[in-house]
Order: structure tokens, then C-alpha cells, then sequence
């Protein structure tokens, strides 16, 4: 296995590491700990491309784990966030469908012989679902240092400043969505002929 594919392994290799950080109660900075390894695992989708390309190491396991490491780490995230009530459930329900139906052609095209590889609209998904969930730990690990006495309080009433939080990390989250939904589309429009395999 070459290094790119070894970084795309790792990606998928942390995400059980980061929720249980995110979700175990009681540990100290958990949004702060969370978040970096969730930034950890993202890194590795910035460079694994890069590397297999500028090494001539592109392959057909790396082109398809690429992107189904990338929906396991977002989705886990997404996931954990509606359970510690930071993320709307339709947003991330409409993600996940997404993620599953492009999930399911790209699996149809492989029995085909084909490998579809992420395009430019994907990516600027992944980048935008990336951005929405490090909005989140960073807006939350704030609040929870204000809490704690580590920074001064963030606002006459902390309620306040919490529901003004989680609405900067929804509008995040709702943009991450626009861009799931067309990046969808497009996939579907360039794939066309995949889907009419599955007739």
C-alpha cells in the first residue's frame, strides 16, 4: 500500500478516536481534542491526492477509499452533533442521503469496470462540510472555556450567546448543504449513464 492510500486508511482510522472524544462526558477540552483530530484527519484528504498525483501513485483503491473516507468522517461528525443538539436533523439527513445515493452509483460503476473519481463540486462539498463542522468545535470549545472561567464571559447572558452560536454554526451547515445537494446533481448529470444501468 502506497503512502497516499496509507493516509486515507488513517483518515478512516480516526474517526472512532474523535467521537468518542466528542461524546464520552467528562473528558476536559473535548471539543478542543475532538476538533483537532477531526482537523488531523482532514488534513490527510489534502495531501493524499496531492501526493498520488506528484508521485505518479493514483489507483483505483485510492480513487474509490478517497472520497468513502471523507463521507465516514463527515458524517460521524454531523452525526455527533445532532446528538449533542448542535446540528439540525434534517440538514444531516439530507447529507447522508446524498452521500448514500452518490455512494451507490459509484458502487454500480465499479461492477462496471468504471471508477468515477471526485470532481470539482465535490470537493468544494467536502471543503464547505469541513469548514461548517470546524465553525462548530471552535464556536463550542469557546463557550465551553467562557464557561469554565478560562476566558471572560462572551455576553451579558450566556443563553443568548449560545443560541446565537448554534445559529452561526446552522447557517454553516445549511451553506455545506447547498453545495451537498448541487454537488449531487452535477454527479448525477455527468453519471448519467451509470444510473441508467441501474434500470
Amino acid at each position: 500500500m502506497n503512502l497516499p492510500n496509507k493516509l486515507t486508511v488513517l483518515r478512516i482510522v480516526i474517526v472512532p478516536f474523535f467521537v468518542a472524544l466528542l461524546l464520552i462526558p467528562g473528558i476536559p477540552h473535548h471539543y478542543l481534542l475532538a476538533g483537532l483530530l477531526f482537523g488531523a484527519a482532514a488534513l490527510t484528504d489534502r495531501y493524499d491526492g496531492k501526493l498520488a498525483r506528484k508521485n505518479n501513485q493514483v489507483t483505483t483503491f485510492g480513487k474509490f477509499l478517497d472520497p468513502l473516507a471523507d463521507k465516514i468522517l463527515v458524517i460521524s461528525a454531523l452525526v455527533c452533533f445532532v446528538q449533542l443538539g448542535l446540528a439540525p436533523t434534517w440538514c444531516v439527513l439530507l447529507i447522508i442521503a446524498r452521500e448514500f445515493m452518490v455512494t451507490s452509483i459509484r458502487l454500480v460503476a465499479v461492477e462496471s469496470g468504471r471508477v468515477i473519481a471526485a470532481n470539482r463540486w465535490g470537493k468544494a462539498k467536502t471543503v464547505s462540510q469541513i469548514i461548517a463542522i470546524t465553525v462548530i468545535f471552535v464556536l463550542q470549545y469557546l463557550q465551553e472555556l467562557s464557561a469554565a472561567g478560562a476566558l471572560p464571559p462572551l455576553g451579558a447572558d450566556s443563553t443568548s450567546v449560545a443560541a446565537a452560536f448554534l445559529l452561526t454554526g446552522n447557517v454553516f451547515l445549511y451553506i455545506a448543504a447547498f453545495f451537498t445537494v448541487f454537488s449531487g446533481a452535477v454527479y448525477i448529470k455527468e453519471n448519467i449513464g451509470v444510473i441508467d444501468t441501474m434500470k
